[in-house]
């Protein structure tokens, strides 16, 4: 049975000791300055980079809607450029921006990916890491954690003062317990705060904050606020267990390699190695040979072509394509973009549900990581995760086609099949034509996409405590 009373002293004896020395504010100084850095540096560069898009956007569409009176089958070729802009809480994870493009080129007949991401055009630097808010709070602040409260039982042991509590009517479970409140206090206090000042004053600084991205930042904080209440109870637990405070030291420092650098490497190569994904030369000539085998449109003896030439011309009861009312040739283009489009959607979903089962590895082993599981959703919540990319290359495919079916339709409809070369269209047609305008997941998405790494920081709290119980129940840990 817990006793609050004794629970509540030993946390508020630990919180006093913890502040009397001068050590954990030095520690925390240099978090601070770290952290106020890592939060202006990321919201410089994502303020710089979101404008930098939009301005490349706006010349690109300048140029899109000064095209004189043409062909529409070579407005189609002309192609148009859509550009990604970073989310609204990048700043603070910049999770896989770095790593995945920026931008891509839309055109009739192709199906271009994501190019011009950071990483391409980085010196190699950006393989140790960018120094992020979220970086901060993942990596640091554990170490932090680690370093102020690796004593905090196993001292109780080597000078006699744990056996005076015990004697005293207060059970291991409450000064394990009141430990623990004690540690999550200190950390709650110092960082919870910092957590919030930095998203709220990094989104007001861009001039809007919506609903939506104010209930990511409270849940956010919730998260982290677990984060650091399973790093509390582990350390606690590990100096529990420990015969002296070098002991625990040692060990809180060799699990802190494990979570941070053993266990998240070794998740990546092993979701690598059991989900294999193609190259995109391979992946580019597969989608090719797929598309040769259905029909060929360049062929005029290719058979898919040749029943859609018999079956059109049933359908209008002539026996001459010069005698449709439709250009059969637009006919014949949009025919074909279907056939592409519908095998690159078909190959595409599949390279995702390859990353994704490779993804699963990283969310299967955060059962194991607690790192894993607070980078995992702090990514989904921070809109710089892998569906959240999957999305913005879904939409620029689906407006590609779009954009390409309506050029098409322009040319069935205006452009007389004799002479087809050498007819125009008003460029009004196209000028008419919507925007691209990227529409984020919303938040019921990202959390569905991290349910497993939020369901393991829960299990994560649930299981450290039954841990605390379980050390309790231990007399050969208790002297």
């Amino acid at each position: 049975m817990m006793h609050f009373k004794f629970i509540t002293v030993i946390a508020r004896q630990e919180w006093a000791s913890i502040f009397r020395s001068k050590i954990p504010l030095a520690l925390f100084s240099v978090l601070l300055v770290v952290s106020l850095l890592a939060t202006f540096t990321g919201w410089q560069y994502v303020s710089k980079f979101n404008h930098q898009q939009r301005a490349a956007h706006q010349q690109v569409h300048d140029q899109w809607m000064s095209q004189p009176n043409r062909h529409p089958h070579r407005v189609a070729h002309y192609g148009y450029l859509v550009f990604r802009e970073k989310s609204a809480l990048s700043f603070f994870d910049f999770g896989l921006d770095s790593y995945v493009g920026n931008s891509v080129f839309l055109e009739a007949h192709r199906q271009n990916t994501v190019n011009m991401s950071e990483a391409g055009f980085s010196n190699g630097m950006l393989r140790f890491g960018e120094l992020s808010m979220a970086m901060v709070l993942q990596l640091l602040v554990p170490l932090f954690i680690i370093f102020i409260g690796f004593q905090t039982v196993a001292s109780l042991k080597q000078n006699g003062v744990l056996k005076i509590l015990l004697c005293q009517r207060a059970s291991y479970l409450d000064i394990l317990i009141g430990k623990t409140a004690g540690l999550t206090a200190v950390g709650w206090t110092l960082f919870l705060p910092l957590l919030l000042l930095s998203l709220i004053t990094g989104n007001l600084l861009t001039g809007q904050v919506a609903a939506e991205t104010l209930l990511r930042i409270v849940m956010l904080t919730i998260l982290y606020a677990l984060y650091f209440l399973i790093i509390v109870i582990l350390v606690v637990a590990v100096s529990a267990v420990s015969k002296s405070s070098k002991n625990a030291l040692m060990s809180l420092v060799l699990i802190w390699m494990l979570f941070f650098i053993v266990i998240p490497k070794s998740a990546q190569t092993l979701g690598s190695s059991l989900h294999q994904a193609p190259d995109k030369i391979a992946f580019e000539q597969t989608i090719e040979q797929d598309v040769s085998k259905q029909g060929d449109s360049h062929n005029p003896d290719d058979p898919y072509f040749a029943n859609l030439k018999a079956n059109t011309l049933k359908k209008y009861g002539v026996d001459s394509i010069s005698k449709l009312p439709v250009n059969y040739g637009a006919l014949v283009m949009q025919e074909g973009e279907n056939i592409s489009s519908d095998i690159f959607n078909r190959h595409f979903d599949h390279l995702i549900s390859i990353y994704r089962s490779q993804n699963a590895v990283c969310s299967i082993l955060a059962f194991a990581d607690p790192y894993l599981a607070i980078r995992n959703i702090s990514m989904n919540l921070s809109g710089t995760d892998f569906e959240s990319f999957t999305a913005f290359q879904k939409q620029t495919e689906k407006y590609r086609f779009e954009k390409t079916k309506k050029l098409n339709e322009i040319h069935l409809t205006q452009i007389k099949y004799q002479n087809d070369n050498q007819q125009k269209v008003s460029a009004k047609n196209w000028q008419q034509q919507p925007d691209f305008a990227f529409q984020p997941l919303p938040v019921a998405e990202n959390l569905s996409a991290g349910s497993f790494s939020l369901a393991a920081l829960v299990l994560w709290v649930l299981a450290g405590f039954g841990v605390l119980a379980y050390v309790s129940s231990k007399r050969e840990y208790q002297l």
